[in-house]
């Protein structure tokens, strides 16, 4: 089964390089010998612009199992971010990274980062994660968003 898994991952980074979304990164871990992990991903996505996001780069990790692409990746935000669908330890709750729910063998890992990107500002209420968030975009939209900005400002690229 592992033959599979990494010949996909070799095919998306094949893919990735030739196109992939403005601002994004994606690529295999590096090993530390020069060699790299196709098993795990490092990604980032940028706040979307015209939202309280833009400005930010989010990095993302990506660990693929031997199951793959039968079975999604873990996709966490490193550092965790405050938001209604990201768990406190970072992982992310998305219907298309949930195999009971809406994932699908076919989706590839640009797909995966686009629909990470969409969640930052559109929270799926029906979905919480991480409670203080949750609760303050429930009540309080315009601190939630007060907030976010902050998240922004702490995820900046470094030049």
């Amino acid at each position: 089964m592992s033959g599979i898994a990494r010949g996909r991952l070799s095919e998306e980074r094949k893919a990735w390089r030739k196109d992939h979304p403005y601002g994004f990164f994606a690529k295999p871990e590096s090993s530390g010998d020069g060699s790299s992990n196709l098993m795990k991903w490092v990604t980032g996505i940028p706040g979307k612009a015209d939202t309280p996001w833009e400005g930010g780069l989010y990095k993302v990790t990506l660990e693929f199992s031997e199951e793959y692409p039968s079975k999604p990746p873990k996709c966490k935000f490193v550092p965790p971010l405050f938001h209604p669908n990201v768990y406190p330890s970072g992982t992310i709750c998305l219907s298309i990274l949930n195999e009971e729910e809406d994932w699908r063998p076919g989706i590839t890992i640009k797909q995966m980062l686009l629909g990470i990107q969409d969640l930052l500002d559109t929270p799926n209420p029906n979905s919480p994660a991480q409670n203080e968030a949750y609760q303050l975009f429930q009540r309080d939209k315009a601190k939630y968003k007060d907030r976010v900005r902050q998240e922004a400002a702490k995820n900046r690229p470094q030049n």
